[in-house]
């Protein structure tokens, strides 16, 4: 019977189990600059279902978070329109880094040092189930979206446009 690898617990795992939220772990060789299309290759994850969280700022340098599919971009200036920002641009990494607490290419949505909104991209709560960072790089969680409304209060927005 094949070992299954434990990964040591994140502040976004640890928030999870705090909640009694069930989800799956799947960790994988992390390659740098691979992001979610990397991931879902290596595990065998339709590249749609695997979830970016992406730190980003509006006009004002608040920050704030936007899933998104692994396999398409924000579009800026549909996110701005929607959520009432003149502007919005993605963090830079050290800035993202300060702000959620991890390392870009492991950020989760959850357990972010700071509050942060968290806007989500409408049709990623239409699928069963989502992998999203678990908190380190290489390592995916699975679990059901709509767990990202009640836990993080996130709003559903529409903005994806392909990549």
């Amino acid at each position: 019977m094949a070992r299954k690898q434990h990964v040591s617990e994140t502040p976004a795992t640890a928030l999870l189990r705090q909640h009694g939220v069930a989800f799956s772990e799947h960790p994988y060789e992390y390659l740098e600059h691979g992001g979610a299309e990397h991931s879902a290759e290596v595990l065998g994850f339709d590249p749609f279902s695997v979830v970016k969280t992406l730190v980003m700022q509006d006009q004002d340098a608040k920050p704030l978070i936007v899933l998104m599919h692994g396999n398409r971009k924000v579009s800026t200036k549909n996110l701005a329109r929607q959520i009432g920002a003149k502007s919005v641009e993605p963090c830079k990494p050290e800035v993202a880094n300060r702000h959620s607490g991890y390392l870009v290419g492991g950020t989760s949505p959850f357990g972010t040092r700071r509050q942060m909104p968290v806007f989500i991209e409408q049709s990623i709560l239409g699928l069963p189930r989502i992998a999203v960072n678990g908190g380190r790089r290489g390592y995916l969680i699975g679990l059901d979206p709509q767990v990202c409304v009640q836990l993080l209060d996130a709003k559903p927005v529409r903005c994806a446009i392909d990549l």
